[in-house]
């Protein structure tokens, strides 16, 4: 996909500008003003809700950050919306609200978080929700099945592929092959790879070898950024400024 160039403008803060020794959380509606604020690309995490809306949260469960144990796929959109973060007035927000108060100013690289079980219900909602949204925004995912779903339901929309060598348990239980060939199916746009893999064959073949824009994550320390600077187009970043 040609003209991705501002993709890779600014470096990305990874769940928003968060800072929990402030009381910034991320993926918050603070978290995500802050990196505003600072001029910084926002990524940040999309779960679906049990009524199909797509919500801005990483985890599958609500513990680590809200004190409640619910998954978030048990419980609605509205429900959601009504659960305080600890410590701070932020509540979880849609992908609509997340839109409205970005409205455009920085661009959104969204990840859309799967169970490898070939569920693509999210990527819908991602492409409804976008359809009236006119800022720079990209979409990606771990789950090749997932990003194939974005470009059935939303051909336009930039997609990538999330990669590390490593691999999760969940992804252990898709064969090489069909991760391989729906990771060709889905004919990602850009690739956002761990830089703790920098340089490595693959993510190296896709930018240099396939011309695909590489972003790299979670870029945290100065090794980290050397890394980043000399093997990737931007990286997406966490725990200071650049």
């Amino acid at each position: 996909m040609p003209g991705l160039d501002w993709l890779t403008a600014r470096p990305v803060a990874h769940r928003g500008l968060h800072d929990a020794a402030a009381g910034i959380v991320e993926n918050t509606a603070s978290a995500f003003s802050a990196a505003v604020a600072g001029g910084y690309a926002i990524e940040c995490d999309l779960q679906l809700s049990a009524d199909g809306e797509a919500m801005v949260f990483h985890d599958d469960r609500l513990g680590r950050l809200t004190g409640r144990d619910d998954a978030v796929k048990s419980l609605s959109a509205t429900e959601l919306k009504a659960i305080v973060f600890r410590a701070t007035p932020d509540r979880m927000l849609t992908l609509g609200e997340l839109c409205d108060l970005v409205a455009g100013r920085v661009t959104l690289v969204l990840e859309l978080k799967s169970h490898f079980d070939r569920e693509t219900a999210l990527a819908a909602r991602v492409a409804a929700v976008l359809e009236s949204y006119a800022g720079p925004v990209a979409a990606m995912s771990f789950d090749p099945v997932m990003v194939r779903g974005l470009r059935s339901a939303a051909s336009g929309l930039p997609r990538g592929l999330v990669a590390q060598s490593r691999i999760d348990p969940e992804v252990r239980t898709v064969s090489r092959w069909d991760y391989a060939a729906a990771a060709l199916s889905a004919r990602p746009h850009f690739l956002a790879w761990s830089v703790a893999d920098l340089p490595g064959v693959w993510p190296l073949l896709g930018r240099w070898g396939f011309g695909l824009p590489l972003l790299t994550w979670t870029v945290r320390s100065e090794a980290d950024r050397h890394r980043a600077a000399r093997w990737a187009d931007q990286m997406i970043f966490e725990g200071f400024r650049p």
